[in-house]
């Protein structure tokens, strides 16, 4: 069920937890900035100010998936330490991977796997999720959840671009 594996996409510096086509969820979404910048100053970015609602929804998420099993993650902190290493936690994440380019943050349980690589090239800062589910609890989780995330993803890129100076 749990895979620790890292699945690198052709002809590109994004990790996935498996092939787009063995994915139940993948979003890519991509934002060219003024300058370089790391993938940890990017996520320190948005970390630093998450968004209020996320609040909310991690208390409701905590809330229902709790009764059926899944420990409760909390949320974010808005704390992002100066170096960051792999097998260390980033609130609810492990970061399984970071380099100059690529920074790799999943969470595992038993209904689902979920991997976030921010990956830069250049002045592009890419924020890619890929999810792998295990059960029916998983695939209905994800229902209200993927296009949450997919806009949450975008608001997150434009705070980083206006950041960016």
């Amino acid at each position: 069920m749990k895979e620790n594996t890292i699945f690198m996409l052709p002809a590109t510096n994004i990790q996935t937890l498996a092939g787009i086509e063995n994915l139940d969820f993948f979003d890519t979404q991509s934002v060219r900035l003024r300058r370089p910048i790391s993938p940890l100053e990017g996520w320190r970015i948005v970390m630093s100010h998450p968004m209020p609602i996320l609040k909310f929804a991690f208390r409701v998420r905590d809330g229902i998936s709790s009764l059926f099993g899944v420990k409760k993650i909390q949320g974010f902190s808005g704390v992002v330490p100066e170096t960051v290493v792999a097998g260390q936690m980033l609130d609810f994440f492990l970061v399984e991977h970071i380099s100059s380019d690529i920074l790799t943050l999943t969470a595992r349980d038993r209904h689902l796997d979920v991997m976030m690589c921010i990956s830069t090239l250049d002045n592009k800062l890419t924020i890619t999720a890929s999810v792998k589910t295990h059960n029916a609890f998983g695939r209905v989780y994800m229902i209200p959840v993927a296009p949450a995330h997919k806009l949450i993803v975008r608001k997150n890129l434009r705070q980083i671009m206006q950041s960016v100076v």
